[in-house]
């Protein structure tokens, strides 16, 4: 287990922003890749909308067609001169329908479907699916939910060779469509032997991010970590939470994995609907306690596939999303697939803009009014927005952490224009990351695969730096690009937070720099 970490409250007077926080989405916007958006032009226009990582699902596509818009990330990348995450979504044991008659089947309410073994029929009666042991492992009472939960059946009998169900919701269900089993154990591996290659391509691509999809317990994580790291990847890996099983080992997964993905659309299958909004909440709140990355997905702008606009329970759903602690939000068919790719990353970018603005107002104002009546705010340290952590990420130092809670209360009670980390393997850019802040952070590294990682840590702008262990030297390429970019000017303040013989041992220095 990772050592408990419990630091002394202090309280200081939180600072707004000296420019206007209304222009800054510190939450990370994640888009898939898929024809809608895989063009060079198309990519480059989603990252001058916002986009900091974009998502490569395994599960669609060959590995030629995904090094190929690989490679066109690196090239926008490289033409921005801006940082940008990959993250390689490894598809699981995803259980599909094989073809169905003429494309798809009415499922009738109170109508039979039997699922039976092989590989393919034409009767319409019949469906089969990519899972062979599926027969096997279905008892009668069983749920079995198709199109992401909207066609429900109901095992009534099972023999050696098939399996009875009754349709108790209707719906029209296609060919290769998801099949999901609510509170089945399956004996499927975590990882199919084209998970295993993804894997190894993804790896040896150099991604900065590898998700496991279908995650049950944390054995299976820390294989695929072991599978990258034998292959010389330092991608992190995320865990994605789509299973009960995944729920009930939730705290072990959380802290064996590198980041976390709050999977909706098959955990929203898998668990009842309506306890979806809590069971996120409680997954924020675990990774808040282990000090991960977490990620948000599924249906988040989902209407503006074909809209111009989203819907008003949309937009609430990304701020609510962003208010209860999400790193980062997903977009997957609204890129992939959607008619307007761009107009829905600015639309995510707008809103948490909108969001952050207000919580940021709203705390200020909470804090204010506490020290105007001699209280000391009674949540949690108030130059941060989040509650400190239970547990240090893997690979920080204690010294690092106390530096970098005592810098943000300096950088608070300066109304400091920058708070800057120098880090090479990112894990300071997370402890400043998950406290959150005002102060906006930079994070300055000069290694390119650092940078790519830090794109996913809320807040946090990655800044590549010029190797060198003189902190002057630091600080001279952080204010030259400040200048250049309008984030500063002459008399602002800065607050680094570095380490004395840079890259060895723990931060151990904070100091304030003037303009």
């Amino acid at each position: 287990m990772q050592k408990p970490y419990s630091p002394r409250l202090q309280p200081a007077i939180v600072q707004l922003l000296g420019e206007p926080i209304a222009q800054i989405a510190r939450t990370k916007i994640v888009a898939t890749i898929g024809p809608a958006c895989r063009e060079e032009s198309d990519l480059r226009g989603l990252v001058e909308a916002g986009v900091d990582v974009f998502r490569l699902n395994m599960a669609h596509g060959s590995v030629s067609e995904h090094q190929e818009s690989l490679d066109r990330i690196r090239r926008v990348s490289n033409a921005l001169a801006r940082p940008v995450g990959v993250l390689v979504d490894l598809a699981g044991p995803k259980i599909r329908l094989g073809e169905l008659p003429n494309g798809a089947v009415e499922c009738r309410m109170g109508g039979e479907i039997r699922f039976i073994r092989g590989t393919q029929t034409d009767r319409p009666e019949e469906f089969v699916t990519s899972y062979s042991a599926l027969i096997d492992e279905l008892s009668v009472g069983d749920s079995v939910m198709l199109v992401d939960g909207t066609v429900s059946l109901v095992v009534e009998e099972r023999t050696a060779d098939w399996a009875r169900c009754r349709v108790v919701q209707p719906g029209l269900v296609r060919s290769r469509q998801g099949v999901n089993l609510p509170g089945v154990k399956l004996s499927a591996a975590a990882m199919s032997q084209a998970d295993w290659q993804h894997a190894e391509w993804a790896a040896s691509a150099g991604a900065d991010f590898v998700s496991l999809s279908f995650v049950r317990s944390a054995v299976e994580v820390k294989l695929l970590k072991e599978l990258l790291r034998t292959r010389g990847s330092l991608a992190r890996v995320v865990a994605k939470i789509e299973k009960r099983e995944a729920l009930d080992n939730l705290e072990d997964i959380v802290e064996a994995a590198d980041v976390v993905m709050v999977a909706r659309g098959d955990l929203g299958v898998e668990i009842d609907v309506a306890s979806m909004p809590m069971v996120q909440k409680r997954i924020i709140r675990v990774c808040q306690r282990y000090q991960k990355p977490v990620i948000v997905a599924t249906q988040m702008l989902d209407s503006m596939q074909h809209s111009r606009r989203p819907t008003r329970a949309e937009t609430t759903d990304v701020a609510n999303a962003i208010l209860d602690g999400a790193d980062a939000c997903m977009l997957s068919g609204e890129t992939a697939i959607g008619k307007h790719p761009r107009l829905v990353v600015e639309m995510m970018r707008r809103i948490a803009s909108a969001t952050e603005e207000q919580y940021v107002e709203d705390r200020t104002a909470y804090v204010n009014n506490q020290l105007s009546q001699g209280r000391t705010p009674s949540t949690h340290s108030v130059q941060d927005f989040l509650p400190a952590p239970d547990f240090l990420v893997e690979g920080l130092h204690p010294i690092t952490q106390a530096v970098v809670d005592g810098a943000s209360r300096i950088a608070a009670d300066l109304n400091a224009k920058l708070f800057v980390v120098a880090s090479r393997s990112g894990v300071t850019a997370i402890a400043r990351s998950k406290r959150r802040g005002a102060v906006p952070t930079i994070g300055i590294s000069d290694n390119p695969a650092t940078l790519q990682q830090m794109t996913l840590y809320w807040g946090v702008t990655p800044l590549a730096a010029v190797a060198s262990t003189d902190i002057n030297g630091l600080l001279e390429q952080v204010t030259a690009w400040g200048l250049r970019e309008g984030k500063l000017a002459r008399g602002d303040r800065i607050l680094l937070v570095a380490g004395i013989g840079f890259g060895t041992g723990g931060h151990n220095m904070a100091l304030v720099h003037e303009v």
